[in-house]
């Protein structure tokens, strides 16, 4: 069992699974190794699937299939098991994971048997199977919905969920508060990130600094939750081919991605931005897609971190009622000249250059116009 963050009594799911019929329970802290090899590599690429979605639940599988590929080969194991199901993209994740990891592992996928999908068709019979035989579990039919939970993130899905029109009961949201309850004082942060990585955050309003990575992390985490910022609802695509409602709470996550895009702004070459843009949203969709451990990630990622080691310096935060509003950023490295880009000195500047500027770049707008004025003529002869 992975600790990846998630709120959970990991003494209680031990003695669970043993009488469950378990031989070995394995408990792992993996928290700084999500937190620091997989989470911040995204938040480096500023990844979010179909613009709205960081990833929770995508980021936190490789970590687990390693994690389980790893006990798999010390106790001579020739299987591994999952439990998601056959509609999903997480049976997905977990497997290219394994089969990456170790390509001759065989797979136990109990959603994809027949005799159990016949037997235990939906959430409701699982439940109503877990109710007959004692076995304690965290959902009930008045809140059948599905959650997946990490230090990043907390999903939901199916239930009420599955109709898009329907909206989320309030007592669904569980790690933020609803940002109209927020409190009316917003707070103010400073977030300093070395070569892409947050280093430290500093509260200025009650003078709290946090500087170790999972420390500062969770400190983000907190201050997210409270002020109601990370909550998002949407329809998204799933790999597989079938469209799936989903709720997502981010608070940290949200925080950092918002300061990290906004100092690349000051220390970023304009075309470098721009290629690592286009990567970006093609970087979402392979981790979304399950190919974290794919040619192809490796090879964007590298042009990423590259582009990274520029980006150190501090960006000024606040928070306030579900939002994240940047109120300020500095570096000792930026690109920002404050004489060149003033209205009221030169700084070394020509205006005049401007004028042959225009005119080159005019050139194929002319062009693009005296073809439309051809093309309007040879219809007109016809």
């Amino acid at each position: 069992m992975a600790n990846i963050g998630q709120e959970e009594d990991f003494a209680a799911a031990e003695k669970k699974a043993l009488q469950i019929g378990a031989k070995k329970v394995f408990i792992t802290d993996l928290r700084q190794e999500f937190l620091e090899s997989v989470v911040f590599k995204a938040l480096m690429a500023n990844c979010l699937y179909e613009n709205v979605y960081l990833l929770g639940t995508s980021l936190a599988r490789p970590i687990i299939a390693k994690k389980q590929i790893e006990i798999a080969k010390a106790e001579n194991c020739d299987f591994v098991s999952h439990g998601c199901t056959g509609k999903g993209n997480d049976q997905v994740r977990f497997e290219l994971g394994y089969y990456s990891l170790n390509p001759s592992i065989k797979v136990i996928a109990p959603w994809r048997d027949a005799k159990f999908f016949q037997r235990f068709p939906g959430r409701e019979a699982l439940l109503d199977y877990a109710a007959l035989k004692g076995i304690p579990v965290a959902q009930t039919k008045a809140k059948p919905w599905s959650t997946d939970e990490n230090m990043y993130h907390i999903s939901f899905e199916a239930g009420i969920l599955e109709d898009p029109s329907v909206t989320p009961p309030k007592d669904m949201w569980k790690l933020t508060v609803d940002p109209e309850d927020a409190p009316n004082t917003p707070e103010v942060i400073n977030i300093t990130f070395e070569k892409g990585v947050p280093v430290k955050v500093e509260n200025l309003s009650e003078k709290t600094v946090k500087s170790n990575s999972l420390d500062l992390f969770l400190y983000l985490n907190a201050l997210g939750r409270k002020h109601g910022i990370g909550r998002i609802d949407i329809v998204e695509n799933r790999f597989i081919g079938i469209k799936s409602r989903g709720c997502y709470e981010t608070p940290g996550g949200t925080i950092l991605r918002a300061a990290h895009v906004d100092l690349e702004g000051l220390v970023l070459d304009r075309e470098v931005r721009r290629l690592k843009d286009s990567f970006s949203q093609k970087i979402a969709e392979i981790i979304y897609n399950g190919f974290w451990f794919s040619p192809e990630r490796e090879f964007l990622m590298s042009s990423v971190e590259q582009s990274q080691e520029v980006v150190s310096g501090t960006v000024k935060v606040k928070l306030y009622k579900g939002n994240v509003i940047i109120q300020g950023r500095e570096s000792d490295i930026g690109l920002y000249d404050a004489d060149i880009a003033s209205m009221d000195v030169a700084g070394g500047f020509n205006p005049e250059d401007s004028d042959g500027f225009i005119k080159i770049q005019s050139i194929r707008l002319k062009a693009a116009v005296a073809q439309k004025e051809k093309l309007r003529l040879k219809a007109q002869q016809k």
